[in-house]
């Protein structure tokens, strides 16, 4: 990818994406410029990959052809502001922050501009993240692919329709946090049992880590795989019908739809 990409705001995210693409060789050390007001986060850029890195985003977004816009969501509008007169007109810009709409995003800019609005999630950080991305109207194909490569450097994504970005947040940016949950739940049972607490971690993490990728990768129906580990009368069954019996289906869907409501919520505070 012959082009410059550049970062506004240099945390975990931003690190992660930097991380992709220079491991996949998508862009040089070079090719990278990234902004931050925080000197120890310029520092540890500068330190983990010897990328360009400046305290000022207007340079950044001079400099740029792809923009990643890491900042949080309190943060937009000043920082739109600092730098929407210095992008160019053919700039493409990638939005990673949560509940701040593609409408939001253009208003504040105030100008036709090329826009992604991406949804990754924290696993970007060992290089697994799922990420949903929605161009704007001004976004052709080609730079769309490019967007994609990028993404696919640390994860899997797809493209979506912008009006699923709410329950992307649900089943896949705040999703983690479950997961985590649950594998802390299954560890202390397992410490109960007896088993040392580390090692109760590390099965109960490769557990769920396996069995996600039995789903992705044999394309087989969840419930089919769940059905294959339950042997008539055995331990399996007995434990899943205790989880039915306390409702796990029922909690993790009103969970997530709670999650999907916030995220709504917060949109709609954004865009005024």
């Amino acid at each position: 990818m012959n082009k410059i990409i550049g970062f506004i705001g240099g945390g975990n995210m931003a690190s992660a994406i930097i991380g992709g693409i220079l491991q996949s060789g998508l862009a040089p050390k070079e090719g990278i410029i990234a902004s931050d007001k925080l000197e120890e986060a310029r520092r540890l850029l500068q330190e983990r990959f010897g990328v360009r890195i400046t305290e000022d985003n207007r340079k950044t977004a001079e400099t740029a052809d792809i923009l990643f816009l890491a900042v949080k969501p309190h943060l937009f509008p000043d920082v739109i502001t600092e730098i929407k007169d210095s992008i160019r007109s053919d700039t493409l810009l990638v939005s990673i922050a949560a509940g701040q709409s593609i409408a939001a995003i253009e208003g504040r800019f105030g100008r036709e501009i090329r826009l992604v609005r991406a949804m990754p999630n924290t696993p970007a950080l060992v290089g697994a993240a799922m990420s949903a991305l929605s161009p704007n109207q001004n976004v052709c194909e080609e730079e769309l692919a490019e967007v994609v490569s990028i993404f696919e450097s640390f994860g899997a994504c797809e493209v979506i329709s912008e009006t699923m970005m709410d329950a992307v947040v649900g089943v896949s940016g705040s999703s983690p946090a479950y997961v985590y949950m649950f594998i802390e739940a299954m560890a202390d049972a397992a410490v109960a049992d007896g088993m040392p607490r580390a090692q109760a971690y590390k099965f109960a993490a490769q557990a769920v880590l396996g069995s996600a990728k039995m789903v992705l990768e044999t394309n087989t129906h969840p419930g089919a795989l769940k059905d294959a580990v339950c042997s008539p009368g055995g331990t399996t069954i007995a434990a899943v019908a205790v989880l039915e019996e306390q409702g796990m289906r029922s909690a993790v869907i009103k969970a997530q739809r709670a999650c999907v409501e916030k995220s709504r919520e917060m949109g709609k505070e954004n865009s005024k």
